[in-house]
């Protein structure tokens, strides 16, 4: 039962003013994205200038402002490694699923040794391979164009839609809106929490600074409840 009730969706945390929020701004970024890039270069066979992996980097920029991997340097690096890669593998590779193969593999060991993992990359490196003949001819400017330009024009609107609503991006580490400091204050070495992450030996969507955060927040919360509980 254990093991069935892992493949069931975790409760989400977040509020539906919060998801709405994160729906609309996809919708501005792409919508702008899409239209600035048309408008500046052009349409492709009547489709906007605009790559399919963009729609799942929406998602992370505007729904998980968040996350590690949703950061400006972890889309626009992430997205031109894995463009550069994918069209090389292209080119050399005969064999379309070996060099699809190849391509993700290697963008993602490029994406982690450079830090910029985006999970939407993997699909851009795909898309250098196994894309149109049209995508094909454009060869490495694929790379610019569209890829960095619409990696940056993403970027640049979710910078200004999260801010705007209320959301740090680039994110940065911050109390929640209904702090409870803790009465005992304690300090945590920043290397003790590395070692922490790394010996829990898979890769956490968190950043070390977010989970300081969170568990001063979880340590004032119970510190309370006990002396709460003490008191009566």
């Amino acid at each position: 039962m254990n093991l069935w009730r892992r493949f069931l969706p975790y409760p989400l945390s977040t509020s539906y003013s919060e998801r709405l929020r994160g729906g609309i701004g996809a919708f501005l970024g792409i919508l702008l994205t899409g239209s600035i890039c048309t408008a500046w270069l052009g349409s492709t066979n009547g489709l906007p200038l605009l790559i399919a992996p963009m729609g799942a980097s929406a998602v992370l920029l505007f729904g998980v402002p968040a996350s590690p991997l949703a950061q400006p340097w972890s889309i626009i690096g992430g997205n031109l490694v894995a463009a550069l890669i994918g069209v090389t593998a292209a080119h050399w590779i005969a064999s379309p699923v070996i060099a699809a193969a190849v391509a993700v593999g290697f963008s993602f060991t490029a994406m982690s040794l450079l830090r910029c993992v985006h999970p939407p990359s993997g699909a851009v490196a795909l898309t250098a391979v196994l894309g149109s003949p049209h995508v094909a001819a454009l060869g490495y400017s694929f790379v610019m164009v569209p890829v960095g330009l619409n990696s940056f024009l993403l970027a640049i609107t979710a910078i200004a839609y999260n801010n705007a609503t209320g959301r740090s991006y680039p994110h940065h580490a911050h109390v929640p809106a209904h702090p409870h400091p803790p009465i005992a204050q304690l300090s945590l070495d920043p290397t003790e929490l590395d070692e922490v992450l790394a010996d829990y030996g898979e890769a956490v969507d968190i950043s070390r600074d977010d989970l300081e955060a969170l568990f001063q927040e979880l340590l004032g919360r119970a510190q309370r409840q006990s002396k709460t509980k003490a008191i009566g």
